[in-house]
C-alpha cells in the first residue's frame, strides 16, 4: 500500500522497561495530540491487568510448578481481557481513520513460562502452551508461535504492529526504579514479596532483547526502531527520526509544556471498581512524578556521557545502603550485555 498524507500509519507497539524515559518520550511527541494516532488515557498501557494479579498474589517470581491451577487460569484470562480491550480500542482508532499507539513494559506480555525456564533451567513447551493466546484466525490468520517468540501473543498478531523500543542505561533505570519502589513501599503500596516480585521480573533487558531478536527474524534482518533514553533527553534529531520511522508527526514535538497532575493517568486506571484502584493512583503518581511536575526536560535525570558503574555503586551505598547497592549492582551487571547489544542498534543521527 502506498502511504499518503491521509493514510493512517501502521499501529505502533512501543516496548519499554520501567524508568526508561518512556513517559518523557510520549510527552515530547505529544502523543494525545498526534493527528494520525489514538492511545488510551492510561499511558498507552493495556497489559498491566495481566501482570498485577501475580504481583498482588505474591507469586510472580515463583516457578510455575508452585502456581495453583486457579492462578494460571486467572493470568491467562487476564491476558485475553487485555487483548480484547486493546482490539476494541484499535477498532475505535480505525473508525476514526487513525492508528493505535500502545506502550508496554516488556515483561507484562511475556509468557510466564519464560520466567519458569529462567529460574529452573528447564524448558517445557507444554508450559508455554498454557499461556499462549489463540486469537481470531479470521482477523490474523493461524495462531503460530515461532521458537523465538516468548510472549503470549501469536506471531501473526505481533506482525500486525510496528514494534518499536526504548531503552535506558540500567545503572540509571534500575536506581530510579529502586528509588520509586522504596517510596511506594513506604506508603503501603507493596510489601516485601511484591517488591521482590516486581524487581526480579522487571529489572532486566532480557525480555526486551527477546522481542527485539524476534523482530529481526520477522524483518529479514532489518533493524526495528529503537531509541535510547539518552537521545530522548539530549538529541532532538533522534526523536525527530523516531517520529519519521513510526509515522508520528514530528511537527508535534515539544520541549516545553505546562505542569499537570492528572488523577487516573497510568496503568490500572481503567477499572475504577478494583480494590487496588486508589492505591494504584498513588503508585502512578510516583512513577510519573518527574514528567508531571516538569515544564520541560530535566536533563540531569539522564546525564550525557559514559556511565561509570563503580562510581554509581558508591552513590547507591550512600543513598540506599550496602545491601540495596549490591542488589542494584547485580541487576545492572546482568543487564549490561543486553543493553550494549541493543544500544548498538539504536537510532543514530
Amino acid at each position: 500500500m502506498t502511504m499518503t498524507a491521509t493514510t493512517p500509519p501502521r499501529r505502533v507497539f512501543l516496548i519499554s522497561v520501567p524508568r526508561s524515559a518512556s513517559h518523557l518520550l510520549l510527552k515530547i511527541v505529544d502523543i494525545h495530540n498526534q493527528p494520525k494516532f489514538l492511545t488510551n488515557e492510561q499511558g498507552g498501557y493495556f497489559f498491566f491487568p495481566a501482570f498485577a494479579p501475580a504481583i498482588h498474589g505474591g507469586y510472580a517470581d515463583k516457578p510455575l510448578n508452585e502456581w495453583t491451577e486457579a492462578q494460571k487460569e486467572e493470568i491467562k484470562a487476564s491476558f485475553h481481557g487485555c487483548v480484547s480491550s486493546l482490539e476494541e480500542y484499535s477498532e475505535r482508532a480505525q473508525n476514526a481513520d487513525k492508528a493505535m499507539f500502545i506502550k508496554e513494559h516488556a515483561y507484562w506480555f511475556m509468557n510466564p513460562a519464560v520466567m519458569h525456564e529462567l529460574m529452573t533451567g528447564t524448558e517445557d513447551p507444554e508450559l508455554f502452551k498454557t499461556f499462549q493466546l489463540h486469537l481470531s484466525e479470521s482477523s490474523y490468520g493461524p495462531n503460530s508461535f515461532s521458537p523465538s517468540n516468548k510472549t503470549v501473543l501469536p506471531d501473526e498478531y505481533l506482525r500486525s504492529w510496528q514494534v518499536a523500543f526504548i531503552i535506558r542505561h540500567p545503572a540509571l533505570a534500575w536506581a530510579s526504579m529502586y528509588r520509586a519502589m522504596t517510596k511506594i513501599k513506604g506508603f503501603g503500596g507493596m510489601g516485601d514479596k511484591e517488591f521482590m516480585g516486581v524487581w526480579k521480573t522487571n529489572t532486566t533487558l532480557r525480555w526486551t532483547r527477546m522481542v527485539y531478536d524476534w523482530c529481526l527474524e520477522q524483518q529479514g534482518g532489518a533493524l526495528p526502531v529503537l531509541i535510547d533514553a539518552d537521545d530522548v533527553t539530549h538529541n532532538p534529531a533522534a526523536v525527530k527520526r523516531f517520529c519519521e520511522l513510526t509515522g508520528l508527526d514530528p511537527e508535534k514535538i515539544q520541549y516545553e509544556w505546562s505542569e499537570e497532575r492528572v488523577k487516573g493517568t497510568g496503568p490500572g486506571m481503567h477499572d475504577t471498581e478494583n480494590k487496588h484502584y486508589e492505591m494504584q493512583i498513588k503508585i502512578n503518581c510516583v512513577m510519573r512524578s518527574t514528567v508531571d511536575a516538569s515544564s520541560g526536560i530535566v536533563k540531569d535525570k539522564t546525564p550525557s556521557g559514559p556511565i561509570d558503574v563503580a562510581v554509581e555503586v558508591e552513590k547507591w551505598k550512600a543513598e540506599f545502603g550496602d545491601e540495596a547497592a549490591q542488589l542494584l549492582h547485580e541487576a545492572v551487571l546482568e543487564s549490561l550485555p543486553d543493553y550494549e547489544y541493543l544500544k548498538e542498534r539504536r537510532i543514530v543521527v
